[in-house]
């Protein structure tokens, strides 16, 4: 059997419920002919992304997984390793001629950058004759999500309306994994100088594990998600974001699963609060196909250029090292840094906190969030922080400022969520650990605070009211 179709994976390292892979090996029986997996690693890339060790770590740890899982069914997985994305049209021509493929299958990417090195490497490809097939993206509805009068949604609610009409007339079964192709491969030894390391004991680098957690997740957790998805304390959020990053599961298998529960629950799944997360996924990729500038560290709302933002970078260490004197601030931030993952609720409340209180340039936040996130996805870290900075798509008003005092006291009463992640203030009763006294916090060698709340939260506002006076 000859192996003429090349599967070229990105961050979509998965067999199951993969297109690229499902239609080629389709399309390659058909002609009686093999399939090949490529994947083409760019550290030096990733590192001008701010993409973080965590990541890079699970990254390296899903390839193995994958290699391990088609040498039995004959797929071999290549390695074509460069440094950054201009060196893969020349790479992939070359690996291409010399295993004598006919056909490139990938799935459609998002980011302008991406997006370029996939035209480039087309655009050469081309030049030798060589198929290329490209399929949907990585996200739940694989069509554009378009108002009636054909324009791109800007507000998340009508988006979601319109996304569930069109995923209640689409095909949602997940896509199957290859065949056996021919007989089993030795198993590979692959060894990468970039692998880094992460917390592998939270999130295993294992497709089956991934897939067991999504199942664990609905049948017990959906349900409650809404009710209980706010309180950091509680292990009641699905935390599938970092193989969902990466493509280690696929939103229809995530679709399925929720599906399946709500069905066997007697509910209706497109209820369901945690697909609506998943929508605001599917939302903030396709904001970037239609907005390319968002690849380009612009703002949304161009008017928010004008914004002067703060530079103290003493306060911005703090920030990053979770000393703000703010507990629930300072615990989310250790947590980020010590796990690569921070709680959702949090995300919001550190990063209105670095906007809207430090008045720090988003920017800079979004770069430390993607560079400590093992979870981290350009569009939905981008969407996320220029949501909090109000200069973003369906943002938050620019006069909600998140109190973060308060945030704490309602989403972490009894403190236990600071205790774990700030242990100087874990003897603290319930009441004083959201905003230790002067003398608490000196016995505990807890610093004080960098802010003043009310003032800061006062200039931030009145900053955003002078934009409208222009």
């Amino acid at each position: 059997m000859k192996i003429t179709h090349l599967v070229w994976l990105r961050n979509d390292l998965r067999s199951l419920d993969n297109p690229a892979l499902y239609y080629a090996d389709k399309e390659a029986r058909s002609a009686k002919e093999g399939i090949a997996v490529l994947v083409t690693p760019t550290p030096k890339q990733w590192e001008k992304h701010h993409e973080s060790d965590a990541k890079t770590g699970l990254r390296s740890g899903l390839i193995k997984n994958l290699a391990a899982t088609l040498a039995p069914l004959g797929i071999p997985l290549h390695i074509l390793e460069a440094e950054s994305f201009d060196q893969l049209p020349d790479s992939i021509t070359q690996f291409c001629l010399s295993h004598d493929m006919k056909h490139l299958w990938f799935n459609h990417d998002f980011p302008v950058h991406e997006q370029e090195r996939d035209q480039a490497v087309c655009e050469q490809l081309k030049q030798h004759d060589i198929d290329i097939h490209i399929q949907p993206a990585d996200i739940i509805v694989s069509q554009e999500v378009l108002s009636q009068q054909g324009t791109p949604f800007k507000v998340f609610t009508p988006f979601f309306n319109r996304w569930i009409t069109l995923l209640d007339k689409q095909d949602i079964t997940p896509l199957s994994a290859p065949e056996a192709q021919a007989k089993a491969l030795p198993d590979p030894c692959l060894d990468f100088s970039w692998e880094k390391p992460f917390r592998d004991d939270l999130w295993p680098a294992d497709h089956n594990i991934a897939k067991q957690k999504l199942w664990q997740f609905c049948h017990h957790k959906e349900r409650y998600y809404q009710e209980h998805r706010d309180y950091p304390i509680e292990p009641a959020t699905s935390t599938l974001s970092p193989y969902l990053a990466l493509g280690a599961l696929g939103p229809r298998q995530c679709l399925e699963a929720i599906i399946y529960t709500c069905n066997k629950e007697e509910r209706r799944w497109q209820d369901s609060i945690w697909l609506k997360e998943l929508a605001w996924r599917d939302f903030y990729r396709q904001l970037m196909a239609h907005f390319p500038s968002l690849c380009k560290n612009q703002p949304f709302k161009p008017e928010t250029n004008a914004l002067i933002w703060r530079h103290n970078e003493e306060e911005f260490q703090a920030w990053c090292e979770g000393r703000t004197g703010f507990p629930i601030v300072d615990a989310a931030m250790r947590q980020l840094n010590q796990t690569g993952w921070m709680h959702n609720r949090l995300r919001m409340v550190v990063a209105s906190f670095f906007t809207k209180l430090l008045f720090a340039d988003w920017r800079r936040g979004e770069a430390y969030f993607m560079s400590k996130l093992i979870d981290g996805e350009f569009a939905a870290n981008n969407g996320g922080w220029q949501w909090s900075a109000s200069t973003g798509c369906d943002a938050a008003p620019y006069f909600r400022v998140f109190n973060p005092t308060r945030q704490s006291q309602n989403y972490d009463k009894n403190g236990d969520f600071i205790r774990r992640f700030v242990p100087e203030l874990k003897s603290l009763d319930a009441k004083s650990i959201h905003d230790p006294k002067p003398e608490q916090r000196k016995q505990c060698h807890y610093p004080e605070p960098i802010i003043d709340y009310k003032p800061a939260r006062l200039a931030a506002i009145a900053a955003f009211d002078e934009l409208k006076e222009r």
